[in-house]
C-alpha cells in the first residue's frame, strides 16, 4: 500500500496539503508517484500565481506521461520549490518532505475540510484499485 501520512489532508487527484495556520504546502501523493514512474521534469507556478480549487496549477513529467496536477483549496503560491528544477526525482524519492512543489496562502482554509482524511484517501485508492 501507499504511504499515506495521518496529517496530511488529500485530493481524489492524488495531491496533498499539509496545512500551517493560513498556509498550506501541495504535492502529489505516494501513490500518484509511484504511477507515473521516473518524474523527469515538474512544472510549477510562479510565487504570486492565484488558483482556484481544482484549477491546473501545473504539471508532472515522467518517462510514462504527462500529468497536471491540481489546487486543493483556492489561494496564492507564496513559496515554489525551485530544487525540483535541477531535481525532479525528488518527487520519486521523498514526495512528502523534499519533493513539496508549491506553498499557497488559502483564502478560504474551510475548504481543507472538503478533503479526504488519510484514511479516506486510502479507501478511496482501494475502490480505484478494483473498478
Amino acid at each position: 500500500m501507499a504511504n499515506t501520512p495521518e496529517d496530511l489532508s488529500y485530493t481524489k487527484d492524488h495531491e496533498w496539503l499539509r496545512v500551517k495556520t493560513n498556509l498550506a504546502t501541495v504535492g502529489i501523493t505516494d501513490h500518484a508517484q509511484k504511477q507515473l514512474g521516473d518524474v523527469v521534469y515538474v512544472e510549477l507556478p510562479k510565487t504570486g500565481d492565484r488558483f482556484e480549487a481544482s484549477e491546473p496549477f501545473g504539471s508532472v513529467e515522467s518517462v510514462k506521461a504527462v500529468s497536471e496536477i491540481y489546487m486543493p483549496v483556492t489561494g496564492t503560491v507564496v513559496e515554489v520549490n525551485e530544487s525540483l528544477n535541477d531535481s525532479p526525482e525528488q518527487v520519486n524519492e521523498d514526495p512528502y518532505t523534499d519533493g513539496w512543489m508549491i506553498v499557497i496562502e488559502m483564502e478560504n482554509p474551510a475548504q481543507v475540510d472538503a478533503l479526504l482524511s488519510a484514511a479516506e484517501y486510502e479507501d478511496y485508492l482501494k475502490e480505484e484499485a478494483s473498478e
